[in-house]
């Protein structure tokens, strides 16, 4: 069935971080090295080893001889009790610390030492030495307490690790259960129940009121209003009705809908949105390397000052068991766990958050370097503009209101099919109008048409029809319509028998959403460019109209590459914003390509982020994204490694002489306290669009 076919593919990926036992890291998840080799268990089995662990750990604290001094009690005595924190302390170091033995094993053999490193020579270490007390062969104190709490408290940074990342990729599951497991197919006049799997395309599916859509389509029978929020994003529902397309995993409304399949399965967007979703996580970025690098280079700081601090202490005449003491405390101190997890963490949240707001995130550079974009290209055609004719300004005669004028030439247009024609009717229908029906309609060749409306001839054309008819035109229509055609737009009169009522003035319109995005990205310090390929008048009344900086008007498809070069080589880090198979070289070329998912394939596949609305606000929303996801990146990594420059002097014992020394104990609840500060600041993230986002 789809659903769980999904689902499962899903939890295969992301589930507890699974892959072979021992595989290296970055074998295993690349994005992740370090981080998802742990021996392939699951949450839930962290969770358990943690609780497990604690269980074994709390008499090993309570009957250490240690602890009974420092708080000055004494634990029950009875025979056998003196072996208890050695026993238990080993069980607790075979059972959870196992774990950890086997990631640095799959690390050394990667050549690639890291955090699980770090924790297996700590735990090692204690654990070989205080046997060797235990035994007798070094006068000492045994460890057991410490590596005890150490394992402990470094299993429930593990596990809260693991269920943060989990949580943020969950997302992917949430897809997969959008998808039914079944549909009602129709064939030959009947009607069968098949697994969604098994849909094809070309495919006739009955859609019942509150059902999912099992495959993308083509309405071809049928009217309803489709949720498509988890989509799209857009939080209303939305009306369908034949010819138009719909999505897979949208659900229906009050209406059934007979949906022709034009993908299904892996073809479906929705499928499509999921892989976005994945490789967006899985691919590397900048941060991502840079964490990395870090995480090694700390690597080599905590061996070394590990070593050095051994050395030192030996030499100034300190006891063996104090050198060791001080020399685990010091690898534990600079465990770069909460480093590796600082960037993947924030990153698996703000894809899979982009997800849900209908910002697709194809290659995470995209989304990185969209913080530090100071100049956004958009294309002008179904971009800025709607793509498709509609009336922007109405000048009419004295006693004729614009809807008046609006009715009677949308009323006469009716039957036309010119693109023009279709622009008023469109008009009329956002607008509200109520267009009366018109009788005896005929094309004028060459200079529009004419029909009976309410009673009354009604012409609607350009300036041959009013040479035709001889129709004067009242001098404040003819300034406006010599106004639109100044500004490119086609000007269209209006007669009501013999008068001329009205001039419309027909373009491709503006989005309303245009005028809001540019003013947002102004605030932003971002500045605003316009590529297309109409005449100059024509991009300088959109320009004009919204506020935008420069304009590149009258650039052939080929050339719109080299514009963005041009801005390039002047200093410019530039977003392209784009929908036609033309603006493909562009978006490529951009340093952030953002493709509108209403536009082609072609387009889609060129953009670094792809809009899945066709709203140019959601550009300002991807910068948005772009630099909240920063600063949580800089936060965590100050959070994860910036602690070591005062704990790691203290963890070796550089302020001793003054009475100030940290017990690996202590070590490892500084460290785990960093992973756990890191995995609840990334979850802040998850504020982010409501203002709490910081």
């Amino acid at each position: 069935m789809a659903q769980h076919d999904h689902g499962q593919d899903v939890e295969q990926d992301h589930e507890g971080h699974r892959g072979a036992e021992g595989t290296p890291p970055h074998e295993a998840h690349g994005d992740h090295a370090g981080h998802d080799a742990h021996e392939g268990h699951s949450v839930e089995a962290f969770r358990s080893r943690f609780w497990l662990a604690l269980a074994l750990t709390v008499p090993v604290v309570v009957w250490s001889p240690h602890v009974e001094m420092l708080l000055g009690y004494r634990a029950p005595v009875f025979p056998g009790s003196a072996w208890i924190p050695a026993v238990l302390g080993t069980a607790v170091f075979l059972y959870g610390g196992l774990v950890f033995l086997r990631g640095a094993w799959g690390e050394l053999k990667a050549r690639l030492p890291g955090m699980m490193t770090l924790i297996s020579l700590a735990i090692l270490v204690a654990f070989g030495f205080s046997w060797v007390v235990e035994v007798g062969a070094i006068d000492s104190v045994a460890l057991w307490w410490e590596l005890a709490t150490l394992v402990t408290i470094m299993l429930l940074g593990h596990w809260i690790e693991m269920r943060s990342i989990d949580q943020a990729q969950g997302a992917l599951q949430e897809l997969a259960k959008l998808l039914p497991d079944t549909a009602t197919r129709i064939a030959d006049g009947n009607e069968e129940r098949v697994a969604v799997t098994e849909l094809r395309e070309g495919d006739l599916v009955l859609v019942r009121p509150g059902e999912s859509v099992p495959a993308d389509g083509v309405v071809r029978k049928g009217e309803s209003s489709l949720d498509e929020a988890a989509i799209t994003g857009e939080s209303r529902p939305v009306k369908r009705g034949e010819g138009d397309a719909v999505v897979a995993g949208t659900i229906n409304g009050s209406g059934s809908l007979r949906v022709e399949v034009t993908a299904s399965g892996e073809a479906t967007k929705l499928s499509g949105i999921m892989r976005l979703v994945g490789d967006a996580q899985a691919s590397k970025s900048r941060a991502q390397h840079l964490a990395d690098r870090a995480a090694r280079l700390l690597t080599v700081v905590a061996l070394t000052a590990a070593a050095l601090t051994l050395i030192v202490w030996l030499l100034v005449g300190a006891d063996v068991d104090y050198a060791i003491v001080r020399t685990v405390t010091v690898l534990v101190i600079a465990c770069p766990h909460a480093l590796g997890l600082a960037v993947p963490l924030v990153v698996a949240i703000s894809t899979t958050l982009g997800a849900r707001n209908g910002l697709l995130v194809r290659d995470r550079r995209g989304l990185e370097e969209a913080r530090r974009v100071d100049t956004v290209v958009f294309d002008k055609t179904g971009t800025l503009t709607l793509g498709s004719h509609r009336v922007v300004a109405v000048a009419t005669a004295d006693g004729v209101t614009e809807d008046e004028a609006l009715r009677l030439a949308a009323a006469a247009e009716a039957d036309s099919e010119h693109p023009i024609a279709r622009g008023i009717g469109r008009t009329a229908e956002e607008r509200g109008l109520d267009v009366p029906a018109a009788e005896g309609f005929r094309a004028l060749a060459g200079q529009g048409v004419a029909a009976t409306v309410e009673g009354g001839e009604v012409f609607v054309g350009g300036p041959a029809m009013l040479d035709a008819r001889e129709a004067p035109v009242p001098d404040g229509l003819k300034r406006a319509a010599d106004e639109a055609a100044e500004r490119g737009q086609a000007a269209i009169y209006v007669m009501r028998g013999d008068q001329v009522v009205a001039v419309l003035a027909v373009a491709d319109a503006v989005r309303e959403e245009s005028r809001e995005a540019v003013q947002a990205l102004h605030e932003r310090g971002i500045e605003v460019a316009m590529l297309t390929g109409d005449a100059q008048a024509v991009a300088d009344a959109v320009a004009e109209a919204l506020g935008i900086d420069t304009v590149f008007a009258e650039v052939q498809p080929e050339d719109k590459a080299t514009k963005i070069q041009e801005l390039q080589r002047g200093g410019r880090r530039v977003a392209m914003v784009g929908d036609g198979v033309n603006d493909a070289p562009a978006l490529a070329t951009a340093d952030v390509g953002i493709a509108i998912g209403a536009g082609t394939d072609v387009a889609v596949e060129a953009g670094h982020v792809v809009l899945v609305r066709s709203d140019p606000r959601d550009v300002v929303r991807i910068v948005d994204l772009s630099r909240a996801t920063y600063r949580k990146m800089v936060q965590n990594l100050w959070w994860a490694a910036g602690y070591n420059v005062i704990a790691l002097p203290l963890a070796a014992g550089v302020a001793a002489p003054w009475g100030l020394v940290l017990s690996p104990a202590v070590g490892a609840v500084l460290m785990s306290a960093s992973t756990v500060v890191v995995a609840l600041n990334a979850q802040l993230l998850r504020r982010w669009g409501t203002g709490g986002d910081r």
